[in-house]
C-alpha cells in the first residue's frame, strides 16, 4: 500500500509500517461489494417467493444440483455468477434482471481482504467497511479501528498463533482502519463505548501506553466519530460481558451485529435480536461518560501517565 494508506497516527511506527507503506494493495476497496451480495441473496428469494416456487422446483427446472437456490439465498457464496443470475431471473418471470445483474455486478468486487483468508473467515470487513454507521463495545480491549500499531502488535503477541499469523493480521487490521479516513462521503460514523479497564493493562512500555491514550484523544475529536468511556469508578454497568459490533448501511439495507470472543465472530441479523442489541447497546451508552467528559478524563489519565 502506499503512503497515503498508512493511517496517519502510524506515519513513525517503525519497521513494520515503513515495510508496509512500500508495498501495494493488489485489490480495491470495494466499497459496497459485500452489501450488494447480500441485498442479492434477499432479492432472490422474494422473487422466487413471489414466483411460487419453492428452492428444490428451481433446482430441478434449471438442472442445478439441490442446494444450489438454497445457498444463494442464504448468501453463502463468494462471487455470484452472472449466468446463474440470468437463469433465476428466467424463471422468475417479470423480475427486473437488470437490477439483479447490477447487483451481481457489485457484488463480483474482489475486496482486499479475500486475501485474508487465514485472518477473516466471515465477511465482518466487507460488512464494516460497507457500513454508514458503526457502534462498538469492547469490553476489556479497544476496538481495532481505534487501536495504534505497538499496542496491535502486543495485543496480537497475546495470543498463540504463530508470528506469519500474527503479521498477516496486523496488515488487515491496519486496512482496515483506512475506513474512517475516507474523505468521499463513504466513511462510517462511528460509536465507540470504551472502558477504563481495557486502559489500565500494562503493555509495551509508558511511551507507547501514552500513545494509545493520546490516538483515543485525538479519535474522539473527529467529526464522524463518538468515544465514550465507562469509567472504575461508576461502577458495574450493563457492558459487562457485552462485545459488540452493530453495523447500520445505506438505504433500506437490514443491519447485522456480530459478537466477538477469541474463538469466533458470530453474525445475527434477525430483526428481534439486532433491535434488543440495539437496546442493550443504548443502555451501556447511557452508563457512559459524555463525549467530552471522556476527553477531559483521557487527558487525566495523559497528564497522571507523565
Amino acid at each position: 500500500m502506499c503512503d497515503s494508506q498508512i493511517p496517519k497516527a502510524y506515519a513513525d511506527g517503525g519497521r513494520l509500517t515503513r515495510r508496509l507503506s512500500r508495498e501495494v494493495v493488489p485489490l480495491s476497496e470495494a466499497y459496497g461489494a459485500t452489501v450488494a451480495k447480500r441485498r442479492l441473496a434477499r432479492r432472490l428469494k422474494e422473487l422466487r417467493v413471489e414466483a411460487g416456487y419453492t428452492a428444490n422446483q428451481v433446482c430441478d427446472r434449471l438442472n442445478w444440483g439441490r442446494g444450489k437456490v438454497g445457498r444463494f439465498e442464504a448468501n453463502s457464496w463468494v462471487r455470484p455468477e452472472l449466468s446463474d443470475i440470468r437463469d433465476l431471473a428466467r424463471v422468475y418471470e417479470g423480475s427486473e434482471l437488470a437490477e439483479l445483474e447490477e447487483l451481481a455486478a457489485q457484488a463480483r468486487q474482489r475486496a482486499w481482504w479475500r486475501e485474508y483468508p487465514d485472518v477473516f473467515d466471515n465477511e465482518f470487513p466487507g460488512y464494516e467497511g460497507d457500513a454508514t454507521h458503526i457502534r462498538v463495545i469492547m469490553p476489556l480491549v479497544l476496538p481495532g479501528l481505534l487501536q495504534t500499531l505497538p499496542y496491535m502488535q502486543a495485543l496480537l503477541a497475546s495470543g498463540s498463533k504463530s508470528p506469519e499469523w500474527r503479521e498477516r493480521a496486523l496488515r488487515a487490521r491496519l486496512r482496515r482502519q483506512q475506513i474512517l479516513d475516507r474523505d468521499d462521503g463513504t466513511a462510517p460514523q462511528l460509536v465507540a463505548l470504551i472502558t477504563e479497564a481495557s486502559l489500565m493493562y500494562e503493555w509495551g512500555d509508558p511511551g507507547d501506553r501514552r500513545t494509545q491514550l493520546r490516538h483515543l484523544l485525538a479519535a474522539s475529536a473527529r467529526p464522524g466519530v463518538e468515544l465514550r468511556l465507562l469509567r472504575l469508578a461508576d461502577g458495574l454497568h450493563p457492558g459487562m460481558s457485552t462485545l459488540v459490533n452493530i453495523f447500520r448501511f445505506p438505504g433500506d439495507e437490514p443491519p447485522v451485529v456480530f459478537l466477538e470472543n477469541d474463538a469466533d465472530i458470530q453474525e445475527i441479523d434477525t430483526p428481534g435480536s439486532v433491535e434488543a442489541y440495539d437496546q442493550i447497546f443504548e443502555q451501556i451508552r447511557g452508563a457512559a461518560l459524555s463525549p467530552a467528559d471522556t476527553a477531559e478524563h483521557l487527558k487525566k489519565l495523559i497528564s497522571a501517565m507523565e
